[in-house]
């Protein structure tokens, strides 16, 4: 069996209201795409065996709203602080930590970190798009077994899912 990588970028966050970038909190809008592509992820019987995320306000409760939707608790997400803008190699570090047992890791982050990384696994075999994960969009990735050393071009991607073209409810 294959290992799986899903990124999510965290929902549409709250630009408007005077806080560290850190600190910004989800829009109402935000809120309810990430419950639909949580609900949708539960539809799916896409349960993740480990969830990492950005300790930033924006991405964390973008994976509590996730989580909730598809019946993990809240104190099972990892955060951690290297998540937060820190580049792919960082991220690549981060994902070589993870027990080989995870076998569907679902990591919560922010762009451009995170196109920057699927660009990267991939070797860049994506569809052309002007911005590949828009906020609240995950994209599923064949990985290899060992994550120690991810190689540029080592994974597939399977799917990108937007939250914006899933239905209501």
């Amino acid at each position: 069996m294959s290992r799986e990588l899903w990124l999510l970028r965290h929902a549409k966050s709250d630009r408007t209201v005077e806080l560290e970038d850190f600190d910004r909190p989800l829009k109402k809008r935000g809120k309810k795409a990430a419950l639909r592509l949580g609900t949708w992820m539960q539809q799916q019987q896409w349960l993740p065996d480990t969830v990492l995320s950005s300790p930033a306000k924006r991405a964390f409760s973008t994976a509590k709203i996730v989580c909730a939707a598809i019946g993990i608790d809240k104190q099972a997400i990892q955060r951690d602080r290297r998540l937060y803008f820190n580049g792919v190699e960082r991220l690549k570090t981060v994902l070589s930590e993870c027990p080989i047992q995870s076998r569907r890791v679902l990591l919560v982050g922010h762009n451009p970190d995170l196109e920057k990384l699927l660009i990267n696994l991939t070797g860049n075999k994506l569809p052309a798009a002007d911005k590949l994960l828009p906020t609240a969009a995950l994209a599923r990735l064949i990985m290899p077994d060992d994550w120690r050393h991810l190689d540029t071009g080592c994974a597939q991607l399977i799917s990108i899912t937007y939250a914006k073209s899933l239905p209501d409810g």
